[in-house]
């Protein structure tokens, strides 16, 4: 077999420009088992990236597969548009039970082409057609995806400033983020002017803002730099959608499927949206992404959303696997005291340190934010964030075989997205390498 530098070469000439994460770690990979990678050349890493938080019981685990094999052996129909078979029937009889009550007795499913921007393009087209209206509230930090309607509702500036003519009529609000407060007030003063702020432009006959169409938000953001939304957040967006008659999305596809330490991370605020995205894990390792929906705005006609790909046999069964399992409260408790675990030891991590600013997250969705030490303080205390130093942090733990992604403002904040029944040895083992690069990179800053 050839070595890593021979393939990553004839990645570069025949890959577009547009590749990201061969950019960040340059190896070829030939196996997979668990939370571990192994590359052609036969070195083992540990992996708490997970195809982004996809793999959601990680690589090649045994009930997934035994499932796809099943299915492959049974001479089941594996591509069949949107027409019904049984294993996408107990799909959706698997799904609709984790709903949160509210939704659960009025949902409504659209399957979409395979990746969650699909989803997002396709809620917006559900909720213009519903309402008439042409409006959609996003928020600062979102990330709801690539295409050209799901891109317009994105916060990120880098990948929508060369792009002309985006979906008009999206219009942004602030996001809580404590730690980076947009109104320089922090903690809770934050949290309650953000929805002031909110409520009362939606409510001001003179904001400018016409009656929107949707409201689509993140309850945790995860490209944005995993920010968990603030309960009372949540809740009172929903209180005032639901005065105002406006859809409220939730985008859990990346938060979703018990990556919180909740089957959906908005359970934490105990309310019901009028639809909910979901991709990612939810194919337990294969492409697809659904629309979740209350059926009240069920008002397309046939053919008004569709794509190829959008039934998916094999997804289905493995997602139902990985629903069956990670459904459990038993499961859900296990992530959040695994979530708990790893945060108590990264904040310990951060009072040894300088260049850690805030650790942050639910679940097994954490983010550790980095920042430079030598900067100045904001009004509220906070030191400017520092994308050099993430990246750096990145680089050598890819050197001692951890992968890791980043996000956030200017790149600044390392992630975990590591699978969800992912041992505590392990989280030992990343921890380990991360503690040692951090305390390595602090002494050079």
């Amino acid at each position: 077999m050839k070595n890593n530098s021979y393939y990553i070469s004839r990645q570069n000439a025949f890959e577009s420009s547009a590749r990201s994460y061969p950019r960040k770690f340059p190896f070829a990979l030939n196996k997979a088992y668990g939370s571990y990678l192994e590359d052609v050349e036969g070195n083992k890493y540990l992996d708490f990236l997970c195809g982004a938080g996809t793999l959601a019981l990680g690589h090649n685990n045994q009930e997934i597969n035994k499932a796809m094999i099943d299915l492959i052996s049974s001479d089941a129909p594996l591509h069949t548009l949107d027409l019904i078979t049984p294993t996408k029937d107990l799909f959706v009889e698997t799904l609709i039970e984790k709903l949160p009550a509210g939704l659960k007795e009025n949902a409504k499913l659209q399957f979409c082409s395979p990746s969650g921007t699909d989803a997002v393009d396709a809620v917006i087209k559900l909720f213009k057609t519903a309402t008439g209206r042409r409006t959609v509230i996003a928020f600062s930090g979102a990330y709801h995806g690539m295409g050209h309607g799901a891109l317009a509702l994105t916060g990120n500036l880098n990948a929508k400033e060369k792009v002309a003519s985006l979906m008009p009529d999206v219009h942004f609000f602030p996001y809580p983020y404590s730690y980076r407060c947009p109104f320089g007030l922090g903690g809770e003063k934050g949290v309650d002017a953000a929805i002031a702020y909110f409520e009362r432009t939606l409510k001001d006959p003179e904001s400018g803002i016409t009656k929107p169409a949707a409201v689509i938000l993140e309850p945790i953001q995860g490209e944005g730099g995993v920010i968990p939304a603030p309960i009372k957040f949540l809740q009172e967006i929903r209180r005032i959608t639901k005065e105002l008659d406006i859809p409220l999305v939730f985008d859990e596809i990346q938060c979703g499927i018990g990556r919180s330490g909740k089957f959906f991370a908005h359970e934490y605020a105990n309310i019901a949206p009028d639809a909910i995205l979901v991709s990612k894990a939810i194919g337990g390792t294969q492409p697809m992404s659904l629309v979740i929906y209350d059926k009240k705005y069920d008002s397309w006609n046939a053919g008004s959303h569709a794509g190829t790909f959008r039934g998916n046999q094999l997804a289905m069964a493995a997602g139902t696997v990985v629903m069956k399992t990670v459904g459990t409260e038993d499961f859900l408790e296990d992530v959040r005291k695994k979530g708990d675990y790893l945060i108590n030891k990264l904040n310990n991590l951060k009072d040894e340190v300088s260049v850690i600013g805030d650790i942050r997250g639910k679940g097994l969705m954490v983010g550790i934010e980095f920042v430079d030490p030598k900067g100045e303080k904001d009004m509220i205390g906070s030191l400017p964030n520092s994308g050099e130093i993430a990246t750096l942090v990145q680089k050598k733990c890819f050197e001692r075989h951890l992968i890791m992604e980043k996000g956030g403002r200017f790149g600044s904040v390392m992630r975990v997205l590591c699978a969800l029944n992912v041992s505590y040895s392990e989280i030992d083992e990343m921890f380990d390498i991360f503690s040692t690069v951090v305390k390595e990179v602090d002494n050079e800053f």
